[in-house]
Parts: C-alpha cells; structure tokens; sequence
C-alpha cells in the first residue's frame, strides 16, 4: 500500500476538525481551512461514493425487510421479529465499527483474516482527523474506485446485517434474546467476517488463487445457511434433551400485507446490493439493474410452472415470494459477470432448483426451517456461485472488476473455465465446513454459558384462527 502524501504546509496531524459552515450560509473559509482539508474528490470518485452510499442505505433496508418477510409468513408477533432485525442493524453497526471491518477488510493475516488492530479501520480511524480530507480517507483495497473509508464502512457493515438476518430466521421464538446478542457479536467479529476476508479481500487466500462472488453467493447466502444450520444443531441437542422426537414445529401462518410489503422492500433492498457491488457508477451499474431484475421475474413465473406441473398447486403469492428470492440469491454471485440474457436462463434454473431444495430438506425432521434458508439462501447460493464458470463473460465481468475472470465453459472457456470452476469448488467446501463448524462451537458455547440457548417453553406464535390456518396452509402449503 503507497504511503499517504504529507499534510499540506501550515497543517499539523494534530489540528482540530476544521469547523465548515453551511454553504446556504453564505460564510467563506479562510485559505488556510482550504489547504489543510486538501484536494477535493475528482468528480467520478464524488459520484461513485455517493452512488455506493445510496446503495449501502438500500442494503440496510433489506435487513428490517427480512422481519417483515418472517411476520409475514409465519405470523410472528411484531414487536420481536422487528426488534431483533433492530438489534442486528445497531449492533452490526457498532461491532464492525470497533474491530469487525477489519477482521473483514483490512490487509489479511496470511490471507485468513483482516488485521485487526489496522489503524485506519479500528474504532474507524477513533479521533484522527483523516476522515475531513477525502483524498487521504480512502481505503487501501478501493483506491481504483475512490470510496472512502466511511463510505465502503457503512456499505459492508449492510451486508454484515442483513446477512445475520438470514441466519436468525431459524431463531424464531424459540433462541434467548441474551443469546441472540451475544451470538450477534461473535457473528460480526468472526462468522461474517472470515469469508468476506477470504474471497472479498483482495489479500485473502481464496482472492489470490482467482475466486470471485460477485455480491455473496457464498459470503452471504451459502454462509448464513452455513452458520443458520450450526444454530439449528444445537437447538436439536436441546429439544431432543428434553424428550422431542422431531423439530419442534413452527407453522407457517401467512398474513398477505407483512408478507407483500417484506418482499417489496427485500427487492427494492436488491437495487444496491447486486448494481451497488460494482462499487462504481458506471454502465456496468446499469447492466447488473437488468440481470438482476430479469432473474427474479422470471424465476417467478419458472417456480410457478414447476409447482402446478409437478404438484398441480395454483399460484399464490407465497409461491410468488420464494420465486422471486430464489431468482435474486441465484443471480446474486454473478450479476456482474453475465449478460442480461444469461440472467434470464439463470431465473428459469432457479425456479426447479428451489423445488429440488425444498424436496430434499424437507426429509428432515431434526430442524424446522419454514422461511426456507436452507432450500433457498443455501442451495441457490451455492448454484448461483457454481454457475459463474459456466456463464461468465469476460467483458462483463472486467467491467465489475474481475479483470482475470475467464469466459465459463458456455461462452468457450475451455479448460480455464473448468480450473475456474474448481477454484468456486474449494472456495464453497472451505467456507461451509469452516461456518458451519465455528456457528455450532459458538452456539455450544453459548449454551453452557447461558444454561442452554433455547427457552424451555417457547411461547407460540400468534396468528389466526386454527380453521384460518387450515385455508392458507391449503392454498399455500410450501411442502405439498
């Protein structure tokens, strides 16, 4: 990383935040102010981080969006299931302020995790005066782009969120608030942070050897279902202690306005988090819009086709919903790397892939997932990410910033396409095994710690009417 420029003459490292009033003030600053605050953003850095920042509050959307999408299928008391996407946005915010973006993006240990003590990102820079002078606030890992400390911070600290959002789905009433905290914080230091060290860092392991995800596949999806699966073992471990032959059930519910106004807001969310991980307002930005929109549509119509094929069930709209997600994680990984055509394929994939995924997890009996985060975030996570070797095209993805990306094996890549497609491979056998096995150390942890993460008598879900509930579960029954 090249050292920073000194400051300009007449300014010491230690002088005090310049005071800068107002512009409708019509009060000037002296030329001294000028100097020390240095040279202004160039125009396209100016835009990219606005652009990046507006993207960054559509992510953190998202995150409250996921308690609307869990009240709204399974009828959840409102004050808990918002509440604890609350408490994930806040304490995302302070935890990866502290030390969890470093843990994530600044220069790796060996390529394993970020150095945590790295001045610029630890208490986000704590009292230096950097931050005033954009020219000299600007992460090591974005300088092609110019976003600024603070900037990428609150962009990466969305996904953080939301991503931990996912995984509390299997929560449900059944996880101790304190547990829930306490998870969160270890979640923020460590659980989101190894993968996004691995793959999102530039210095880390599975970086260097040529892995890419585009907006997180894996480092999102994959992992939270990882980390969500590691929960649900040791919630098992308890309720089988206790006598329990299966999962204890959690019933889908569906109230039609939550469930509405939840997905309405996770798609809107999706505008900054697929354009926004190009990290530039650029036309690539513009291209990852349409294949990202053009996914979820058509998986849409695709889950729809399969479920009254294959299991002759009308169309509702939580039908409509899973479609819609499962179209918006598959094309998650890849946005940036694929056409606007190879984003229509990819939402016909998702529909069958989605009713593939709920077929086999719902053989099990030992968790209970009715949000769908395994069939959904994990499985189409891990195919969207699979499928970059086969649908990547070059000029696309150098346009999002994966100058090395191959052509995959659809568009003639040949060989290089296939060892890319082993290096997605390893990088989804490294990340599952290792989140998977660190969620469950934590959550057994955390039991003997707390005597046990789960409540010995959960208190039920309200909803309607049992005859209310046999009508929606007929029309919208997720496992027929």
């Amino acid at each position: 990383m090249p050292s920073l420029p000194p400051a300009p003459a007449g300014c010491r490292a230690a002088d005090p935040p310049l005071h800068r009033p107002p512009l409708r003030s019509g009060a000037r600053s002296d030329g001294r102010a000028r100097r020390c605050l240095g040279p202004p953003l160039i125009p396209s850095d100016l835009v990219n981080n606005l652009w990046v920042l507006l993207a960054g509050l559509l992510v953190f959307l998202m995150t409250i969006a996921v308690g609307f999408l869990e009240v709204g299928e399974l009828g959840e008391g409102f004050s808990f299931s918002l509440y604890k996407t609350s408490l994930f946005t806040g304490l995302g915010l302070v935890v990866m302020a502290i030390v969890g973006f470093n843990t994530a993006f600044a220069p790796t240990w060996m390529g394993l995790i970020g150095n945590p003590f790295y001045g610029p990102g630890f208490f986000l820079g704590g009292f230096s005066v950097a931050s005033v002078n954009p020219t000299l606030d600007v992460w090591w890992s974005t300088a092609g782009t110019g976003l600024t400390t603070g900037v990428y911070f609150l962009f990466e600290t969305a996904f953080a969120a939301v991503t931990l959002a996912l995984v509390g789905v299997v929560f449900f009433r059944k996880v101790k608030l304190a547990v829930i905290a306490a998870y969160s914080v270890v979640y923020f230091v460590l659980l989101w942070n190894l993968p996004a060290a691995w793959i999102w860092n530039p210095s880390g392991w599975l970086a260097k050897l040529g892995m890419v995800d585009f907006a997180g596949g894996l480092v999102v999806h994959g992992a939270a279902g990882a980390a969500g699966l590691g929960v649900m073992l040791q919630i098992w471990r308890e309720e089988r202690a206790r006598g329990a032959r299966e999962a204890i059930p959690v019933p889908i519910r569906v109230s039609p306005g939550w469930l509405t106004l939840g997905i309405l807001l996770l798609w809107l969310g999706w505008f900054g988090f697929n354009p926004g991980s190009v990290l530039a307002f650029n036309d690539e930005a513009v291209v990852v819009v349409l294949t990202t929109f053009l996914a979820a549509a058509v998986s849409l119509f695709s889950l729809s086709a399969v479920l009254w094929l294959l299991d002759g069930s009308s169309p509702s709209l939580l039908n409509a919903v899973n479609g819609i997600l499962m179209g918006l994680i598959v094309i998650t990984p890849l946005a940036g790397f694929v056409s606007p055509g190879s984003a229509i394929v990819l939402g016909a994939l998702s529909g069958p892939v989605f009713w593939i995924g709920e077929r086999i997890f719902s053989r099990f009996r030992w968790y209970t997932d009715p949000v769908g985060l395994l069939p959904g975030h994990l499985m189409g996570g891990l195919f969207g990410v699979s499928m970059i070797a086969f649908f990547a095209q070059t000029p696309f993805a150098a346009a999002s910033g994966a100058l090395h990306l191959p052509n995959g094996l659809l568009f003639g890549g040949g060989l290089v396409a296939l060892h890319q497609l082993g290096i997605e491979e390893l990088g989804i056998v490294a990340v599952m095994v290792t989140i998977f096995l660190l969620s469950f150390l934590v959550a057994c942890a955390l039991a003997g710690l707390f005597h046990g993460i789960t409540a010995v008598s959960p208190a039920p879900a309200p909803g309607p009417s049992d005859s209310d509930a046999r009508d929606v579960a007929a029309d919208t029954d997720r496992t027929p």
